[in-house]
């Protein structure tokens, strides 16, 4: 029966400064380079055929840093922009406090977590959704009927799109989800690709 494992990469420096990262390419902390060894030995006991990540540092250097740790740095690794984080447009770089300040938490938690609402000149979850399903469905999905095990490492949006998909969370429940950085989450399927069991691995 496949396995998919999906990871949050670790703490990004924009993550530690709390700034918009969205689709700027920014590396690691230390802090999230020890998050992503830490998700490589949660992960050491199950095994894995071949991994995917984004093309933005933060999440290919944390699949590095997991495959190194499990001992699998030979298994194909596919990088793609379907899986990059969502643009988060003219907020990118700034002070999430101080956009609360300018426009109120309402508005930018609505900006942050709601599925179709887009920030200025930015992406909603919904443009996310409907880059990151298509992609899983057309390239990982017959991998997984081949009894192929799996590791998305991405982001916090790509993946929470995903997340919807295999989960069936709905538009206005996605809202209350967030996925911690470095915490591997577990998804076994049946032999039809039928989801049997969702859990994080601790």
């Amino acid at each position: 029966m496949p396995n998919l494992i999906i990871v949050r990469h670790g703490q990004s420096e924009w993550n530690l400064q709390n700034k918009f990262t969205g689709s700027t390419d920014v590396e690691l902390t230390s802090t999230g380079e020890m998050e992503a060894r830490n998700a490589g030995r949660l992960i050491k006991k199950y095994d894995l055929d071949e991994a995917y990540t984004s093309v933005l540092v933060r999440a290919s250097h944390t699949l590095n840093i997991i495959l190194t740790e499990i001992g699998k740095t030979t298994i194909p690794v596919t990088k793609t922009a379907a899986f990059n984080e969502r643009s988060y447009g003219d907020l990118q770089g700034l002070d999430k406090l101080e956009m609360i300040k300018k426009y109120g938490p309402a508005q930018v938690l609505t900006w942050r977590r709601s599925y179709d609402v887009v920030p200025p000149n930015g992406e909603s979850l919904k443009d996310t959704y409907d880059r990151v399903v298509p992609y899983y469905i057309k390239e990982i999905e017959p991998k997984l009927r081949a009894n192929k095990n799996i590791i998305i490492v991405a982001h916090g949006n790509s993946l929470r799109a995903l997340m919807m998909y295999l989960e069936k969370i709905s538009e206005t429940k996605i809202a209350d989800v967030n996925l911690a950085t470095g915490v591997p989450r577990l998804y076994e399927f049946d032999s039809g690709l039928r989801l049997s069991q969702v859990s994080y691995i601790h």
